[in-house]
């Protein structure tokens, strides 16, 4: 439980975030417990981290501010690992280096700093810049729904370091994010549904044609005359029908002179052969 002198530091501080967050950070305390507290860190532009929409909390000691809090990120960055403490000289890792005049946006800010840095400790992992924007873009929909279906948990996420009051698990269908930032999360929910993010996955669902497994140019091409569609065989069967006719109705005078001449031609032929038989 916090001591009357925590909660009062806290309570101001709260009061002036609030009217004046630094850039890129938004933080507030839990309703339950005003020692738990919970920020979101944006992306700042430039940077891998662009846009991306980072959770985390800071768990304060109940004799803050003569000692540090703990700082987690539950977000997936690609430079921390999830709800894992961090080793900072602002976090309970080093609370002798801790300075009472330090407030909430000092922890914050400098946690920000040491992100868009590439300096490692306990806590960060190494990624390409691909890869940590690759996280940002989908750091909404990991939020919004904890990292899609539940998850077993693993040995690593049950690590000493990912313990403790503050440790999200991932997989919980962003329960946490919802009670705690329930209009963000609402905006996070009309985004996904305007890009179509599938909640399971966070991939953009597959785009469905308006006319069916056909394009409009294909389909006229299996459509008669008429205008109903017929099979391949029948398209075949009546294309070869057109034809004939076509053939026909082009050629006709040269078919009937051609059977003319070719009667005349035959009548002689037969005649002449009368005459050499009667001489």
């Amino acid at each position: 439980m916090a001591t009357s002198a925590a909660t009062k530091r806290l309570t101001k501080e709260y009061a002036t975030i609030s009217k004046s967050p630094p850039p890129y950070i938004i933080a507030h305390p839990s309703e339950k417990n005003i020692l738990e507290w919970h920020y979101i860190l944006t992306g700042p532009p430039e940077t891998p981290y662009d846009g991306g929409q980072y959770w985390g909390t800071l768990m304060f000691p109940p004799d803050y501010p003569f000692s540090p809090p703990a700082i987690r990120m539950h977000t997936p960055s690609g430079r921390f690992q999830p709800s894992t403490r961090l080793c900072l000289s602002i976090s309970d890792f080093h609370p002798k280096s801790f300075n009472p005049a330090w407030e909430v946006s000092t922890i914050l800010t400098g946690l920000l700093s040491f992100m868009t840095s590439e300096e490692m400790t306990t806590g960060s992992v190494r990624a390409s810049e691909h890869e940590r924007k690759l996280f940002a873009s989908r750091t909404r929909w990991w939020n919004s729904t904890g990292g899609g279906s539940k998850q077993p948990s693993t040995p690593s996420q049950s690590s000493s370091n990912t313990r403790g009051i503050g440790a999200i698990k991932a997989g919980d269908g962003g329960a946490k994010f919802r009670f705690e930032w329930p209009e963000i999360d609402e905006e996070n929910c009309k985004w996904m549904k305007e890009k179509r993010i599938n909640p399971q996955t966070g991939l953009p669902l597959p785009l469905q044609s308006q006319h069916g497994p056909c394009s409009p140019e294909v389909a006229g091409l299996r459509r008669r005359p008429g205008g109903s569609a017929t099979s391949g065989v029948g398209a075949v069967v009546q294309g070869g029908q057109v034809a004939r006719d076509s053939w026909l109705s082009r050629n006709k005078w040269r078919i009937v002179f051609g059977t003319l001449f070719t009667y005349i031609l035959v009548a002689r032929m037969l005649g002449d052969g009368a005459v050499s038989t009667s001489a």
